[in-house]
């Protein structure tokens, strides 16, 4: 008894052993993995972008590999061959210009892997390259923008507004279609004259270059300021002041992005006008993404619903912005 006393211990310990042994449950599989290659981090709106994209990623069970590229485009399109090498699921990416993907986007065809861009498009003559574009209607912001500028034309009862103009980075997609949707709203309106369009690659350094620039050429002759983003726009403020005119008041200010510390100054009533530019895109990125990995039909272009924020606005129970 003894004997078969302590075979049936030694037993139970050995079972015990075993099962305090086996490996740990497999952690449970990503609904999908993501490439996605962020142009960079130049600006409250691409911060803002960023940031709602990982954290969507996470609340959708998306396993994101996340690249920046810090404003270059050969990072991109290193980072794109990065994504195709591991096999991720889907590629997506905000291009910082329009042009020069087609070489690495049909090495994504090739291996089987779906494209979307984000925020921005591309320029290329074979559409199929790319399954769906998510951002903005950037042609609509520039419409929006002039539609507020002949309103206040209209209510300063002003016969003339001479305009400077703040581009974003040369040949991206933001830039010529907010430049396009401003200028062919004014077209028709005799009272709209450019003074000048100068680059500030949606930099705050960069808009406070131009604004320099545009102040020490025209001087008292800038009515309106049209700048293609926040960032520019908040470069550009403090030249102004320097330069002895109060923004907002001396000078109309219309900026597009709607950050919260663009939103503050608008408030402030520095700034006149600001074109929302949302960044949050995660939500669509993910679930668009997950569409095209089960097959299912997408939108080839899907738009944010946005909003214009101006002076002739309540603005006082607006909700902290988030970005």
């Amino acid at each position: 008894m003894k004997g078969k006393a302590l075979a049936l211990a030694a037993l139970l310990f050995c079972c015990a052993f075993l099962c305090g042994c086996e490996p740990k449950q497999q952690a449970e599989e990503p609904a999908l993995v993501l490439g996605f290659s962020q142009l960079g981090s130049e600006s409250s709106f691409r911060i803002g972008n960023t940031k709602d994209i990982e954290e969507k990623a996470k609340t959708y069970g998306v396993s994101l590999m996340m690249d920046n590229a810090n404003q270059k485009q050969e990072n991109q399109i290193n980072a794109i061959r990065r994504f195709i090498a591991y096999r991720v699921d889907v590629i997506a990416f905000s291009p910082i210009v329009e042009e020069g993907w087609d070489n690495v986007l049909n090495e994504a065809r090739q291996a089987g892997i779906p494209v979307i861009l984000v925020d921005r498009t591309i320029k290329t003559e074979d559409e199929s390259l790319y399954l769906s574009q998510i951002g903005a209607d950037f042609y609509e912001e520039g419409v929006m923008a002039a539609r507020y500028l002949m309103r206040k034309a209209d209510a300063l009862q002003r016969d003339t507004l001479h305009i400077v103009e703040i581009t974003g980075t040369e040949n991206s997609t933001p830039m010529k279609q907010r430049h396009d949707g401003f200028w062919d709203t004014v077209a028709g309106d005799p009272r709209m004259v450019l003074l000048e369009s100068v680059n500030g690659d949606f930099l705050r350094s960069r808009g406070a270059e131009s604004m320099r620039y545009l102040l020490e050429k025209y001087g008292d002759q800038i009515d309106v300021i049209f700048s293609h983003n926040d960032e520019m726009t908040m470069g550009a403020l403090p030249e102004i002041e320097q330069a002895g005119y109060t923004p907002g008041r001396d000078m109309i200010l219309i900026s597009i992005d709607a950050g919260q510390e663009a939103i503050d100054i608008l408030k402030a009533g520095k700034i006149n006008c600001i074109v929302e530019c949302t960044p949050m895109l995660g939500s669509l990125l993910m679930e668009t993404a997950l569409n095209v990995k089960e097959g299912r039909e997408v939108e080839r272009v899907i738009h944010p619903a946005e909003r214009v924020f101006s002076d002739e606005d309540d603005l006082s129970a607006l909700l902290p912005r988030g970005y």
